[in-house]
């Protein structure tokens, strides 16, 4: 049988090209970012209390760090879906981000700069030849400070491919228990007990091989995810506007997974991405299965959302995350829980900038244990 053919000729060109896209023609707003943390299932009062975050070291309602994601249009995976492939559709394969020091708070405008980084073409199981490409996207103030860097990897492969081979299978939710579900439930509120309030987390105090508290999501549903969609501006009609060149739109989606242009300028669901276009497959199963998914299945936005904000409630206000790098391995489905874990595996202090660091890895499984995500990251703590 002959291999399918995975062309990349499109994508060559854009490779180390500057890009254009799409940008949110307004300021963040408070509630941009109450949206947010309500989208990603996270009551840190820094994020949605007025009162709470006047007390904080910032005076003020802030972001956290996650946000930055939630300013870009298209998750800050466009730089990294360039190029025709006819017959393709993607998956997010990983995250990795660089922050800088500035936070995001009400009023800013922030713009980005994307380009994409590179690719590879190799075999994998589930959907034959795929491309693995990395994309970056900068995210820039109106002050001119750099705020973070994000490197996503996009696995873009052929649809058709990934049907025949039917990896994931599943196609019914899990059933949960009233016992199990409230169970789950007293495991979140746990770990939202583990939120430091205005207290800080010392470098000296962290012992290397601490186990940081676990964070349980979901069960997830049709309507989380679509909170979730619903918690990026760029899905409000009339928000975004656009500049410069980019491919992304033409990247060689089905027909049934692409935008109506046309009429999306009379009803703009047409061209809303959930309802008609790419993230459709989310939360309407007929369209995941068009896909090679079993049911609707999570945003890999949303992953990388949850490992910052995992990470970011553990360090506290006083604590800046530097690095993190996440690979993605299983999507989060309907009817699937998530649970995050986290462990600290060294310290130390920086000798160009002095800042005192901690190294963590964490994983992400499911109620089955099943790999979600595994990643490392480097936080700085204040030691006195």
């Amino acid at each position: 049988m002959a291999e399918p053919l995975f062309d990349t000729t499109d994508v060559d060109r854009w490779v180390g090209v500057p890009l254009g896209g799409g940008f949110l023609k307004d300021p963040v707003h408070p509630n941009d970012i109450r949206r947010w943390a309500q989208g990603m299932q996270n009551p840190n009062p820094l994020h949605y209390d007025d009162a709470f975050a006047g007390e904080s070291r910032f005076g003020r309602l802030v972001a956290p760090q996650s946000f930055s994601v939630a300013t870009d249009v298209g998750h800050g995976a466009t730089p990294s879906i360039q190029g025709t492939v006819p017959g393709s559709h993607m998956i997010f394969g990983g995250d990795e981000w660089w922050f800088f020091g500035p936070r995001i708070e009400p009023g800013d405008r922030i713009k980005q700069e994307r380009m994409l980084f590179d690719y590879k073409v190799t075999e994998t199981k589930f959907a034959g030849p795929t491309m693995f490409s990395r994309g970056d996207t900068t995210y820039i103030n109106d002050r001119g400070e750099m705020i973070a860097k994000q490197r996503s990897t996009s696995i873009r492969y052929l649809a058709e491919e990934a049907r025949k081979r039917a990896q994931f299978s599943e196609q019914e939710d899990p059933v949960w228990s009233d016992e199990a579900l409230d169970d789950l439930e007293e495991q979140r509120l746990a770990y939202y007990g583990t939120h430091r309030g205005h207290g800080k987390l010392l470098w000296k105090d962290v012992a290397d091989g601490e186990r940081l508290p676990t964070r349980p999501l979901g069960p997830h549903t049709v309507a989380s995810f679509t909170t979730e969609w619903r918690s990026f501006n760029m899905t409000v009609w009339g928000a975004v506007g656009y500049w410069g060149e980019s491919t992304t739109d033409q990247a060689g989606w089905l027909p049934e997974m692409s935008r109506d242009a046309a009429r999306s300028a009379v009803d703009p669901a047409r061209g809303d991405g959930l309802y008609r276009g790419p993230s459709r497959g989310h939360v309407q199963p007929r369209y995941a299965q068009l896909i090679g998914m079993p049911r609707g299945y999570g945003y890999g936005a949303s992953m990388g959302a949850w490992v910052l904000d995992y990470l970011s409630n553990w360090i506290g206000e006083w604590g800046e995350i530097i690095h993190s790098r996440a690979q993605y391995r299983n999507p989060a489905f309907t009817g699937d829980a998530t649970f995050l874990n986290g462990s600290v595996t060294g310290k130390q202090i920086d000798a160009a900038s002095g800042r005192h660091l901690v190294s963590v890895t964490y994983e992400m499984t499911n109620q089955n244990g099943a790999v979600m995500a595994k990643g490392t990251a480097e936080v700085a703590l204040p030691n006195e």
